[in-house]
């Protein structure tokens, strides 16, 4: 078997290897464009045979040098065919505009992978003149069969199969073609069709791979739904539609059946006007309306689907590129935006015209994909539909999320020092009733299903369980205090009662369902007896179901956050009243926290659920519950997506203004939280620890003050408009500096490291170019002035040893401010978390019962085990109120235990941070995966190297 090359390898690594896997450049072509001076920044793109490169560009590089970069390593003369999709900070799929410098548009470059797809679709395959564009879109035919997107009845799926096998694995061989078939995914229901496909592929003796990429596209073009990208949208009764735009103009779907379509020679203007989209007609006197109206989930959306109408327009039906237009001299109105590239026409001339040699090229390896496969389908990574660990999916199909990291690839960690008094110490936990005996445990865990799907619905309930938890401290803790207080305002208080009280009552019910359902998949039930019970996509289906009829309430929930706010700001009372409730065991997060849990709750679902439909296979009994499922839950999310975004930045804003003294009108409309953590100031006294914070239009330094609720102290503001960056290390002699040039002062920093000093200079550049396009800010949140600030500095900076920080007794049980925020932590660990690793964190939840050990001890002790804004927190079971210690993990290290260290059980992991040494045990492989997937999303290196895992929502 030939064994795969290094996929993370360059283009040029690639070029002389006597074995190459996927599309490659041969021979040179197209030349790689000029770029304008400055520093390099790596891309990674995302290749339609899944191979991965990276590529070199300049910071201040247009979109265009980048595709123009991608077109010459592959040798594409057809290149304008295609695009760079990617997610914005929106989380919404864009594509790249080739006018504008490529890092204005990807804020996190490093955390972003572009996709090179097909974006225009002609009708003809004929007008693709070179074999290599035909070879690209036929795979994107496999793309698109694969994830679902290309509905067609089987005969027209078996056939098309047929001919993307043919090209891959060449003429039918009974037993070469049957275990292809086997170890290959071409369609979510392709088992159902399997005998229909061989029976195709008996046909095709003799074709060659070109000629099966042409068969293809034959039959694919004739398809409804050809090419077709749906757009959720609603008519003006509100019916539920998707719009779509194709080479003929814009077209309307119902579900996937196409009800209307508007050629172009009948559209007049295209525009959208904040959530609606108009389209508006030419006059026709057998027509009663000339403006037609769709409502879709947001003016973004609107805006997304408005660009690619006015491309689609621009590509197949003008002669050449559009000028750019005039810029007005006082002010503008309406979009600049424009299509940039040749167009279809220009495309043909330029090929016809020309003496191109034809370059030869690989094309994906069968055998590849057979090896790829095999190896995808052990436990630690999971079946994908191409053999990658990246597959997109549009509607209601299965979802690969990314790949789990196994155990072999961490590496053995060093021992660190010697293990000093545990953090974790605390006389509830070392009692000896508490060690667990490893016999009773081996056995207890032999009883139980093996099957990947029950480790699965495993987590849901343990999920689910600390999720009701955490709904009763906002139902019951949290209402029982307001309720006898004459102060709380009543309004506020039957709001929040109107909106959580149902969900709780909901949730309490899904619980016991689930229970009930792992009761008999555990054996521990008769109800087995009457049929198939090892499932669980019939209980999803019909709760989340039954959640739709909550997302009026769901709604509401932003409201709540606000309304609670205003009262704080507008009483005194009312604010020490709530702050006095975040000081209680039961309240383990800030408040606000669990007012945004039921919103993102429904990020678990889905993130569940594409987890059992990726491992079912399109024949299991539960696969069709669950693909349901988590299309009504996708719909549900992509609905909510606008206000859990606005919500969660305006709880950090929030937040944030408990740890502040010394500034006012932190939360104001329009300002965005980008980053916080530690910087060395560089003043008199020579180098200061002091905590900055990053927001979209400042940046405050602050030191921690020596009050009582050990709060910030503001000493400085930044206004980011205007401010320039430089990177100044040899000027001052401090490793990782740079100096800060604003309109008033100039500050000179210094990182902990390189990596660090590469996150803050990539989000003070990002936050500048926010700053200098901002417009108007929104007033859906609440409004404040910003007051001036007394800018005096200080030296009084209080220090705390790491073992305080952490020590179960001060940061769960201290009176005043609680001691472990985020922002404390990071004073003492010397790091930094932006709200991407806040938004990676909220998906990356999980609680259940783990085995915990210490350095130096022999038992190991039961806990249950609740993860969770960076930390783990432990309950000695899932029916306690409140966590009897904590741990943050900011700064630890993830690892599995060497040789050396003597922990000769399965499924254990470790962390680590100076001298503070734990070991963990968990009860499967699924489990163990799990739980190294999440803690090292908030360790500090994961969260920096890991793309955002929210990559499919929306």
């Amino acid at each position: 078997m030939v064994e795969p090359t290094d996929r993370s390898s360059t283009a040029g690594q690639r070029l002389g290897a006597p074995e190459s896997f996927g599309v490659s450049t041969l021979e040179p072509g197209l030349r790689p464009p000029t770029q304008p001076p400055g520093k390099l920044v790596s891309i990674r793109v995302q290749m339609l045979d899944d191979t991965q490169e990276v590529f070199q560009i300049s910071q201040r590089s247009p979109g265009k040098v980048l595709f123009d970069l991608v077109c010459a390593h592959l040798n594409l003369t057809e290149g304008d065919y295609f695009g760079l999709e990617y997610q914005d900070q929106r989380k919404m799929t864009v594509w790249l505009d080739l006018l504008k410098p490529t890092l204005k548009q990807i804020r996190r470059p490093k955390n972003t992978i572009l996709r090179f797809v097909v974006k225009f679709f002609p009708p003809d395959h004929t007008q693709l003149m070179e074999e290599l564009t035909r070879y690209l879109f036929a795979l994107q035919i496999k793309h698109d069969l694969a994830c679902g997107r290309l509905i067609c009845n089987d005969t027209s799926a078996a056939l098309m199969v047929s001919h993307i096998i043919q090209s891959e694995i060449g003429d039918f061989d009974d037993t070469q073609s049957w275990q292809h078939l086997l170890h290959n995914k071409y369609l979510p229901d392709q088992d159902a069709i399997r005998d229909k496909i061989t029976d195709c592929h008996r046909k095709h003796v003799g074709q060659t791979p070109a000629e099966s990429d042409y068969q293809l596209l034959e039959i694919a073009r004739r398809l409804e739904m050809y090419g077709i990208r749906l757009h959720p949208a609603k008519d003006r009764e509100g019916i539920k539609l998707n719009l779509a735009v194709a080479h003929t103009g814009v077209l309307v779907f119902q579900g996937y059946t196409k009800i209307n379509a508007f050629n172009w020679s009948k559209i007049r203007k295209l525009s959208f006007k904040r959530k609606r989209f108009l389209i508006k007609l030419r006059a026709d006197p057998n027509s009663h309306h000339d403006t037609l109206e769709f409502a879709m989930a947001s003016r973004d959306c609107c805006k997304i689907f408005w660009k690619i109408c006015v491309e689609y327009h621009a590509f197949f039906r003008l002669f050449e590129e559009p000028k750019p237009k005039p810029k007005p001299i006082l002010f503008t109105r309406g979009s600049s935006f424009r299509f940039s590239g040749r167009t279809q026409k220009q495309i043909i001339d330029y090929v016809k015209d020309s003496e191109l040699k034809k370059v030869p090229f690989e094309r994906l390896s069968s055998l590849l994909l057979g090896s790829s496969n095999n190896r995808n389908r052990s436990p630690s990574s999971g079946d994908s539909p191409l053999g990658s660990p990246h597959v997109v999916v549009n509607g209601n199909g299965p979802v690969n999320d990314q790949v789990m990291g196994s155990p072999s690839v961490l590496g053995p960690g060093q021992s660190p020092e010697r293990q000093q008094l545990s953090p974790l110490t605390s006389p509830l936990l070392t009692e000896a009733g508490y060690v667990r005996n490893d016999d009773e445990d081996e056995a207890r865990r032999k009883k139980f299903p093996t099957d990947k799907a029950y480790f699965i619905a495993k987590e849901l309930l343990t999920t689910e369980r600390t999720y009701l938890k955490d709904l009763q401290v906002i139902t019951e803790s949290f209402q029982s205090i307001v309720g006898k207080d004459e102060a709380f305002p009543d309004p506020v208080k039957n709001l929040i009662s109107a909106n959580y009280d149902p969900v709780y009552k909901f949730h309490q019910g899904f619980l016991k369902e689930v229970e009930q359902r792992l009761a008999q998949w555990e054996g521990r039930s008769n109800a087995h007896i009457k049929g198939d019970y090892q499932r669980i996509g019939d209980v999803l289906l019909k709760n989340i179901q039954g959640l739709r009829q909550l997302t009026i309430h769901l709604q509401k929930h932003s409201e709540c956050l606000v309304e609670l706010e205003r009262a704080c700001r507008t009483s005194r009372k009312v604010e020490t009243l709530c702050r006095e409730f975040e000081q209680q065991r039961v309240c383990y997060l800030p408040f606000n926290i669990f007012l945004l849990r039921p919103l993102h709750r429904l990020l678990h679902y889905k993130l569940i659920l594409e987890r059992l439909c990726k491992h079912y296979p399109p024949t299991h009994d539960d696969f069709r519950d669950c693909r349901a499922a988590l299309a009504d839950i996708s719909e549900m999310v992509l609905q909510l997506q606008g206000t859990m975004m606005k919500m969660e930045n305006f709880q950090k804003l929030l937040e944030l203004k408990k740890d502040l003294t010394g500034i006012d009108g932190l939360v104001i409309p329009g300002r965005e939280f980008i980053r916080l953590g530690c910087l060395s100031k560089l003043s008199g006294k020579g180098l200061q620890q002091r905590m900055f914070f990053l927001f979209s239009d400042s940046l405050i330094y602050t030191s921690r003050g020596m009050t009582p609720s050990n709060q910030f102290k503001v000493h400085g503001q930044l206004p980011l408009y205007g401010m320039t960056i430089r990177e100044s290390e040899e000027e001052w002699g401090v490793p990782h500096s740079f100096t800060l040039f604003g309109q008033r002062q100039s500050v000179v920093v210094a990182a902990s490291c390189a990596a660090e000093m590469e996150r803050w200079v990539e989000d003070i550049r990002l936050a500048i170019d926010l700053a200098e396009q901002s417009s108007s800010p929104d007033t859906d949140l609440l409004s404040s002035s910003l007051s001036e600030n007394k800018l005096s500095e200080d030296g009084g900076a209080e220090q705390e040893m790491e073992d305080e920080l952490c020590s179960s007794r001060s940061s769960l049980e201290r009176q005043g401010h609680r001691g472990n925020t985020t922002v404390h932590v990071c004073w003492h660990r010397n790091t930094s978390v932006s709200m991407v690793d806040f938004s990676v964190a909220v998906e990356n939840q999980l609680s259940g019962n783990l085995l915990r050990k210490f350095k130096n001890s022999n038992g190991w002790q039961k806990l249950w085990v609740v993860f969770t804004n960076f930390s783990l927190f432990f309950y000695k079971s899932h029916q306690d109120d409140y966590p009897l210690a904590s741990l943050p993990l900011l700064g630890y290290s993830v690892t599995v235990p060497s040789e050396s260290e003597n922990i000769h059980k399965d499924y254990v992991f470790k962390l680590h941070f100076k001298s503070h040494v734990y070991y963990f045990r968990s009860e499967s492989e699924y489990t163990f995966e799990r739980w190294m997937e999440v803690i090292r999303s908030a360790t500090c290196s994961a969260s920096r190297s890991l793309p955002s895992t929210r990559k499919d929502l929306y």
